[in-house]
């Protein structure tokens, strides 16, 4: 009988060693070719961040707080009012500021008049020298009236000269004092703060009775808008272009995957830039493969979910 009909005699752990690294071999070669292809055709990165805009809310004008209408986290809509501070010195000072205003323009009403008066009288004055003067060559007159009428001249010019400039110098006044208005109706208003936008409020820094100080950070606002920014290789994004869907994995909700597209990508690496970016050309050089951000907005609504700026997501972008 042949060799080939006689029964494997060879113990049973003789051929599991055999079989199990066959067997593995097979599953990492199987594995190696999907992960190859697959990465022909997805593209992705731990390097991603949930963003969002933050807007920090700080006061104009300085004062001690009276009312405070929010809490931490609590949700609020464009124009609500979160703080008031007190009031009471603006209300004050634009009070006094429009009083010297009306003062400011009844005295020009007066001055207004004189300047009328002086012109008059700077006319009579004019045709009264000239009306000597003539009457002087002729020698119809003495040279006394002739020099009277001409100090009279002088002085009646000089009178509205300088009720001319009061004029001018109490215009100038009352601009002035209507800018001056006009500031403190606008610190007035300053006195209320209100939400620019929708949104969550965060990192609130302020209670009732603070004293509050121009640009002093009070609180912010993180509106509901959310997108990623996913910084991948440089040798990542050579097929990579704007619409491509991307499948978001974030930490937060394990297998989860949310639907996305690209919507931009920055024109410049992460560390160019940066505050100090590299100098490439001074010094000894070691290529290092750079990131470059891309920014991915999500497909699907997201305001059921707790999805804040700041969240580790895997983005996997379809290139081909």
């Amino acid at each position: 009988m042949s060799d080939n009909n006689e029964k494997d005699e060879r113990p049973e752990y003789l051929k599991k060693r055999v079989i199990v690294p066959s067997i593995t071999a097979i599953i990492f070669l199987i594995s190696g070719i999907f992960y190859s292809i697959h990465s022909i055709y997805y593209k992705s990165t731990d390097d991603a961040f949930i963003e969002g805009h933050i807007i920090t809310v700080a006061p104009r004008i300085s004062g001690p707080v009276v009312k405070l209408n929010i809490e931490d986290n609590q949700e609020v809509n464009k124009g609500d009012l979160l703080i008031e501070i007190d009031p009471k010195d603006y209300e004050i000072k634009l009070k006094q500021t429009e009083a010297k205003l009306e003062e400011a323009r009844a005295l020009l009403k007066t001055v207004e008049s004189q300047v009328e008066k002086d012109e008059t009288e700077l006319t009579f004055a004019q045709n009264d020298y000239e009306r000597y003067s003539k009457m002087y060559e002729k020698g119809v007159t003495s040279k006394q009236d002739y020099e009277s009428s001409r100090t009279k001249l002088n002085v009646s010019n000089s009178n509205f000269n300088t009720t001319k400039a009061k004029l001018e110098e109490i215009k100038a006044t009352i601009k002035r004092l209507e800018a001056e208005t006009e500031q403190d109706k606008l610190n007035l208003s300053y006195t209320k703060i209100y939400a620019s936008e929708s949104g969550r409020i965060t990192n609130r820094m302020i209670e009732s009775g603070n004293y509050v100080q121009i640009a002093q950070p009070l609180l912010s606002i993180v509106p509901n808008e959310m997108w990623i920014v996913a910084n991948f290789k440089e040798t990542q994004i050579a097929n990579m272009k704007k619409g491509q869907s991307v499948k978001i994995k974030i930490d937060t909700y394990g297998r989860k995957k949310f639907q996305g597209e690209v919507e931009s990508i920055q024109r410049s690496t992460g560390a160019k830039s940066s505050l100090f970016p590299p100098e490439n050309a001074v010094g000894s050089y070691v290529k290092i493969v750079q990131r470059v951000p891309v920014k991915i907005i999500f497909k699907e609504d997201i305001n059921e979910y707790n999805i804040v700026p700041g969240m580790s997501v895997i983005p996997e972008v379809k290139v081909k």
